[in-house]
């Protein structure tokens, strides 16, 4: 599980003229972004399709790195981890639109695909996934595979496969895009629940203004630029 500083007032992110191009140039996802993110906040990134908002959250993942510019995680620039898959590992919680659930694994199973690459035994993995999906309301759910699972319920697994490692980040791309309003609102409040109870830092990539209402903080792309933020009411 992560060990990070948990200060209320520490700096999570830090961009500073992060820019990213892509076809030698011809595509330019990322023109210069500049960003802090502090520990706790609850922060949407919101934008069209194309305006930079899913390549920043990559880049905040360390599953893509900047062309220039720098992008620090508590103080260090993220492409100077020596093993950005054990950053993804032990700080990071991902939660994607299409649930990337193994479709061969129940749901315990699913939750503990994380842990994998710890050393948490097997009994303790299995205790830990079962408290994970009673915690998003799954406990009826544990050996059903995700065929078996309704839009929501899966990704609720996928929440708690999230939390598995005990992330310090979790961030959420379109977490909601797959699903009906309701079950978009059941997951939005599960998201805002687990951000409260537990102090995490969310961020959530999304097109829609209504779900980007809920977070205290929103950042605003368009053409891979930032325009100025708005504080929520």
């Amino acid at each position: 599980m992560s060990t990070s500083s948990t200060t209320p007032d520490a700096i999570v992110y830090e961009a500073v003229d992060l820019k990213k191009e892509y076809d030698g140039g011809s595509v330019r996802a990322l023109r210069g972004v500049n960003f802090r993110i502090h520990q706790g906040e609850f922060v949407a990134i919101i934008g069209q399709s194309g305006s930079g908002k899913s390549t920043l959250l990559q880049m905040l993942g360390a599953l893509d790195h900047p062309t220039s510019g720098v992008l620090k995680y508590r103080g260090k620039s993220i492409t100077e981890y020596a093993d950005p898959a054990s950053y993804r590992a032990h700080e990071i919680g991902f939660i994607f639109q299409a649930f990337h659930l193994l479709p061969t694994f129940t749901a315990v199973e699913n939750v503990q695909m994380p842990m994998f690459e710890t050393p948490v035994g097997v009994a303790a993995r299995r205790a830990r996934a079962v408290e994970l999906l009673r915690s998003v309301g799954l406990e009826h759910r544990f050996d059903h595979f995700p065929t078996k699972l309704s839009g929501g319920e899966r990704q609720r697994v996928a929440i708690a496969r999230s939390l598995a490692n005990g992330p310090s980040v979790l961030l959420a791309d379109e977490p909601t895009g797959n699903l009906d309003s309701e079950n978009a609102r059941h997951v939005l409040d599960l998201l805002t629940r687990l951000h409260r109870e537990q102090n995490m830092t969310l961020i959530l990539v999304t097109h829609d203004p209504v779900i980007a209402q809920q977070a205290q903080r929103r950042i605003q792309m368009k053409d891979g630029q930032i325009v100025p933020e708005t504080p929520t009411p």
